[in-house]
């Protein structure tokens, strides 16, 4: 992998990060490009453009891989929240998670990821291992089967396109919201992947033209918006976690298509004024703690808020995971501080699992 390349995606995943921790702020830093309407499937997108094709004949080393890169670490931070979280019950009176059990530490990771509220954001961490091991195994059949990038391309899409209406029309239950978030994921997974082999370095989606067309559909999605006011309804946004697609049928992929676009122009514009920037190349190598850590982060921040303001901790029970103090003054030095200490204290995570954890 040349350093061009892994700087891109490292500033790639820079973007994809910050629009998830502004998601969560409530603010979009694309503006007409709502929070929560792709930044997940660029995060997909992002997977399936780095996938190798030597491990379609190579499965084992395959999932070896994403067992220690994505389900190892997710464990350990489970563990971790697992302390927070009773010590903050200590603290507050209130237990931010599902009751203790074997089944919440092993199993609800991977049905929805809120066994911890301060560690939810994981619940992707999971869903991408899923993910890729599903999309693997239907990679391989379908090259066996019928080797046609347009046929793959048809197959994926139509998984995507029905994960929508599914959801409709069948009880959500733990397995069956498995079954929709996979099914939605492999298709940007599979884009992702069709981006970077037949479309990348062979036709420019950066003219213009495509420009105009992009920012028309997009006006024209805006129609659907309703995140301004949220009694009605979450228009552009959905929540993949509980496959929460809201009235809509086909929306949250085409919005999630035009957002994936605009961070790749974001990308393209960007890219000569940021690539020797360290604290972009830091944000990108540790989106995994960014995820992990920054609610903590945010939490930690409103109790120094409290404590300045003379009001007792017990408030932050009273509101949900994601509340903020003074969200009109405070939202953007909240972001600001946030994607700072989360990244710097993920770069020292890494270093000491480099030194002491080497192996690992």
């Amino acid at each position: 992998m040349d350093k061009e390349f892994s700087n891109k995606i490292n500033i790639l995943k820079a973007l994809a990060i910050l629009l998830v921790v502004s998601g969560h702020l409530e603010f979009s830093l694309f503006g007409m490009f709502s929070p929560y309407s792709f930044q997940l499937a660029l995060f997909f997108f992002i997977s399936g453009y780095l996938f190798n094709d030597k491990y379609l004949n190579d499965v084992s080393t395959f999932i070896k891989r994403r067992v220690k890169s994505l389900l190892v670490p997710y464990f350990l931070y489970n563990t971790f929240y697992l302390g927070v979280t009773i010590l903050i019950a200590r603290l507050t009176g209130k237990f931010w998670g599902q009751p203790i059990s074997l089944k919440n530490f092993f199993i609800t990771p991977f049905l929805n990821g809120h066994q911890f509220d301060l560690s939810c954001p994981l619940w992707f961490v999971t869903q991408l291992f899923i993910t890729m091991i599903v999309f693997l195994f239907l990679f391989r059949v379908l090259q066996k089967s019928y080797n046609n990038k347009i046929f793959h391309l048809t197959v994926f899409a139509i998984l995507g396109f029905f994960a929508i209406p599914l959801s409709k029309i069948i009880t959500i239950d733990p397995i069956t919201l498995i079954i929709i978030r996979t099914m939605f994921s492999l298709f940007f997974v599979y884009l992702g992947y069709y981006y970077r082999n037949f479309i990348e370095n062979k036709i420019d989606i950066f003219t213009l033209k495509w420009a105009g067309v992009i920012i028309t559909l997009q006006s024209v999605l805006w129609l659907f918006n309703r995140d301004y006011d949220p009694e009605h309804g979450i228009g552009l946004s959905y929540v993949l976690v509980w496959a929460r697609f809201d009235q809509q049928l086909i929306v949250p992929i085409i919005t999630a298509l035009t957002g994936i676009w605009a961070s790749l122009l974001v990308l393209k514009l960007i890219y000569p004024y940021v690539k020797d920037s360290k604290f972009f190349y830091y944000m990108g190598d540790t989106t995994y703690h960014i995820m992990a850590n920054h609610l903590l982060v945010m939490y930690i921040i409103t109790a120094i808020f409290l404590y300045i303001n003379g009001i007792p901790i017990q408030e932050r029970a009273n509101h949900d995971i994601y509340w903020i103090y003074n969200p009109i003054q405070t939202t953007y030095l909240y972001f600001v501080l946030t994607m700072v200490i989360s990244t710097y204290s993920g770069v020292a995570l890494k270093q000491l699992k480099k030194k002491f954890f080497p192996d690992l």
